[in-house]
């Protein structure tokens, strides 16, 4: 009978535990925030070494956010940015809705992709890249500062290389949004192909946002730093008043103290007081 019960009981914690599989699965850790300014996730501000999951949608007002993807890479998102995040296996996709985004990938330790509504760009794995996608007005501006990036709309691929800008016009339309998550609805781009030619000024913007991510990080570091120093300093000063008020309050009793010797020899011996007594 206890043999039976014990078989029922694991039998439904092992269906008790596919049943859980998929909400685990729909949290699965995208990365850390490294910085930001001006910018929330799911509504709250988004603060230094907050955990983000599959789902979690940040929106970026006149400000910056950086975001550490696996062991080296790195994910800045540029003033008035709204993106999803989407974690599957070994791959992290950033499901851009309006804004931009540069990309900092120096290694194949996790793919990552950014999505434009049919568009997918991927760095071109084996390289170290640098590349910014930029959403401006109807149009899709892929730039790359480092390294190739693959810019893919379903049918066809092109290799935005270094130093090259690869510029789509398109038709609003409404960008995909991370499943089970709370995504911002934002605007995507039904796309129409377009052309590569010699960068501009973008591939620039991409590497200075995450130059201001980085600077951004180390402030804050340096921020939480001075506020610890600023605690501690002010705690030894606390101590420090404290033992003087302990200090002073030590001496007034042993003056008080000594007082009351003094009376007591005096009456004892009021003749012979001037030598000895204190």
């Amino acid at each position: 009978m206890s043999k039976n019960t014990a078989k029922v009981a694991l039998l439904l914690l092992l269906f008790g535990l596919v049943a859980l599989a998929p909400a685990f699965a729909g949290s699965a850790v995208v990365g850390s925030v490294a910085g930001s300014t001006n910018a929330t996730v799911g509504g709250v501000a988004l603060r230094p070494n907050t955990t983000l999951f599959s789902g979690d949608s940040v929106q970026v007002r006149d400000g910056v956010a950086i975001v550490a993807v696996g062991k080296t890479s790195r994910v800045v998102f540029g003033r008035e940015t709204i993106a999803s995040f989407l974690r599957d296996d070994n791959e992290v996709t950033v499901l851009l809705g309006q804004g931009n985004v540069s990309v900092f990938h120096p290694d194949d330790s996790v793919v990552l992709r950014v999505k434009v509504g049919d568009v997918s760009v991927t760095p071109e794995g084996g390289f170290k890249t640098l590349g910014e996608v930029a959403m401006l007005g109807n149009s899709l501006v892929v730039s790359s500062k480092e390294g190739t990036l693959l810019v893919d709309n379903g049918e066809q691929t092109v290799r935005v290389a270094k130093g090259k800008t690869f510029s789509i016009n398109g038709k609003s339309a409404r960008a995909p949004q991370a499943q089970g998550g709370t995504g911002v609805p934002g605007t995507g781009a039904t796309i129409a192909w377009g052309t590569v030619f010699q960068v501009g000024s973008f591939a620039g913007s991409a590497l200075s946002a995450i130059l201001a991510g980085v600077a951004l990080s180390k402030a804050s570091d340096a921020n939480s730093a001075a506020a610890n120093a600023a605690t501690q300093a002010a705690s030894a000063l606390s101590a420090a008043q404290a033992a003087a008020s302990a200090a002073a309050s030590a001496a007034s009793a042993a003056s008080s103290a000594l007082g009351g010797v003094t009376n007591l020899c005096n009456e004892l011996s009021p003749t012979t007081h001037a030598t000895s007594c204190p």
